[in-house]
């Protein structure tokens, strides 16, 4: 992502993504100072940010680190820290995804400069894209299920599933991976259920259209 930002010539970037049960602290990733995040991630500080606030209802990308409206006062704080840190002002991505999950990429920059927003601007249309695609390489990473049209599937359904759109049966999968036929069938039937399909090559044609090779 740093490389990503860096042919874009916004160099800093953080990526937040929140967990589903509040206590467990969001996943954080940055080239932000060390010291702040570890800060940001101590003090629970998603709970207050005023980016991270507007960024939960969703929406178009939108520039912060000016005027706060008295709902954003709460949190000013987290800016004037963060200003300690060289992170003044920036433009972020809200991302709400199929299965409802919410993360938010932001690009900053160490003082409001009318150039450095522009360069923003000329990569407006894009700015979605990346980050889109980049939550979703990070959710693919850090769990051990795969996604395929924002439904999680096992390891064990999502091979199960490739070995099928290479044209192998049940039998066939079973010797493969090292299974019964009835066990690759029963994952095979567990894929089916989760992608809400009744035949295997649809499933097979929803795994295509999340972007995986099915070849």
């Amino acid at each position: 992502m740093a490389e990503v930002g860096s042919e874009l010539d916004l160099l800093a970037f953080a990526y937040l993504s929140l967990l589903p049960r509040p206590s467990d602290k969001p996943r954080l990733i940055s080239n932000y100072p060390e010291p702040w995040t570890a800060r940001y991630l101590e003090h629970r500080y998603e709970r207050v940010d005023p980016v991270i606030t507007r960024a939960r209802f969703g929406g178009c990308p939108f520039r912060w680190g000016f005027d706060l409206n008295d709902s954003e006062a709460s949190g000013a704080h987290v800016f004037e820290e963060a200003a300690q840190f060289g992170i003044c002002c920036g433009v972020t991505i809200p991302i709400i995804d199929l299965r409802g999950n919410f993360a938010a990429m932001t690009f900053a920059a160490d003082k409001p400069n009318p150039v450095w927003f522009r360069v923003a601007e000329r990569y407006e249309v894009i700015l979605p894209y990346v980050a889109t695609c980049f939550h979703m390489f990070v959710r693919r990473k850090l769990s051990g299920d795969r996604m395929v049209n924002g439904v999680s599937l096992t390891p064990r359904e999502y091979e199960c599933l490739r070995w099928a759109a290479r044209g192998k049966s049940a039998w066939e999968i079973g010797c493969i991976l090292g299974i019964t036929r009835r066990t690759a069938d029963f994952h095979l039937g567990n894929a089916r259920r989760k992608l809400g399909v009744t035949t295997t090559r649809q499933a097979i044609a929803c795994l295509a259209a999340s972007g995986f090779s099915v070849h």
